[in-house]
């Protein structure tokens, strides 16, 4: 737990504030740091660091912006300062081109490599506005928040504070201690970047239509049965699998069906247990034990990204230590 000793000596009544103010914003400053950073961890990291120096310089905060603008001042300078080693995180379509199955090497890259998955509950806010929380969902895609690393950290802080928050152009100025014109050009520029790099589409897994509730049970029942035409027949003609830590990424649905019965055929026999990532459909897998014991141990996150009716990516995320324990999901299947 994070030191909070020699903290400010603010009277009772104003520390119970401030940690109503703490607890109420929790998951909307966990999002935007997520977007900022690009790493659930890191975010999480940001904000009890936004936590500590609020409490040390709450005696000094004097009302001058609200509590909520005040704390997001507060995690925009850690997230900038996380940010000034000029690091970004990414995904492996982004540092290497694909390869074909029968020449793909296995490339292990270290953790901070990686743009990470997070659980919906960290970063998305409950609100009674549907297209409020339909933004806020397809902000947090993964293909959205991998374009966000390309941009500059200010540049970025203005995108998601002007087009996902709505905050105005003067507040963003003010919390930034700049001009408005300085905040409208920065958007201009992130928007030009990004527009150079157009984010691909998927479907939001809440909530799920009629379709959408067809296409994931058929491909749980195709995987579990380890059917791979039935798998494959799902599959967009340019969806992509990536399987982070390692940079390798197969397109098209002959590569990776002939990785699933190559490589992959240890995937044989896996149990799939549905939850959310992203704001998209996901599948914590389990593989059978290796030791000839029964049961299933984890292997993968999956995170699937939809389209039109048809899978377009399968983000295997491997690490599962520190994936299902954040997701809050079961260590073994009986």
């Amino acid at each position: 737990m994070t030191d909070t000793g020699n903290l400010t000596t603010a009277p009772a009544g104003a520390r119970e504030d401030l940690d109503a103010a703490l607890d109420r914003y929790r998951v909307e400053l966990t999002g935007y740091c997520y977007r900022m950073l690009g790493s659930a961890f890191d975010a999480e990291d940001a904000v009890q660091d936004t936590y500590v120096r609020a409490w040390r310089g709450y005696a000094k905060f004097e009302g001058r912006s609200s509590l909520r603008s005040w704390l997001y001042r507060i995690a925009t300078n850690v997230c900038m300062d996380l940010l000034s080693a000029g690091s970004r995180r990414a995904r492996p379509m982004d540092l290497t081109s694909p390869q074909h199955q029968a020449s793909a090497v296995l490339n292990e890259r270290p953790e901070v490599t990686w743009l990470e998955p997070v659980p919906d509950a960290r970063v998305l806010p409950q609100t009674a506005d549907p297209a409020e929380a339909a933004l806020a969902r397809e902000s947090v895609r993964l293909a959205f928040v991998a374009a966000l690393q390309h941009l500059p950290p200010r540049q970025r802080a203005v995108l998601i504070l002007r087009e996902v928050l709505a905050w105005k152009a003067d507040e963003v100025a003010a919390l930034l201690e700049t001009t408005t014109a300085s905040v409208n050009s920065a958007l201009q520029r992130a928007r030009a970047t990004l527009s150079a790099r157009p984010v691909r589409d998927s479907e939001a897994a809440d909530p799920l239509d009629a379709e959408q509730v067809r296409l994931l049970e058929r491909y749980l029942s195709a995987f579990e049965a380890y059917d791979i035409t039935r798998l494959t027949a799902l599959l967009h003609e340019d969806a992509v699998l990536s399987m982070p830590p390692y940079d390798l990424w197969l397109r098209g649905p002959e590569d990776i069906a002939a990785w699933h019965l190559n490589q992959g055929i240890g995937c044989k026999g896996s149990r799939l247990v549905p939850t959310t990532a992203n704001g998209l459909p996901a599948f914590a897998q389990y593989r059978p034990r290796q030791d000839g014991r029964p049961g299933h141990v984890p292997w993968a996150l999956q995170v699937l990204e939809v389209s039109g009716g048809r899978i377009t990516g399968l983000n295997a995320f491997l690490d599962t230590g520190r994936w299902f324990p954040l997701f809050g999901l079961p260590e073994e299947l009986p």
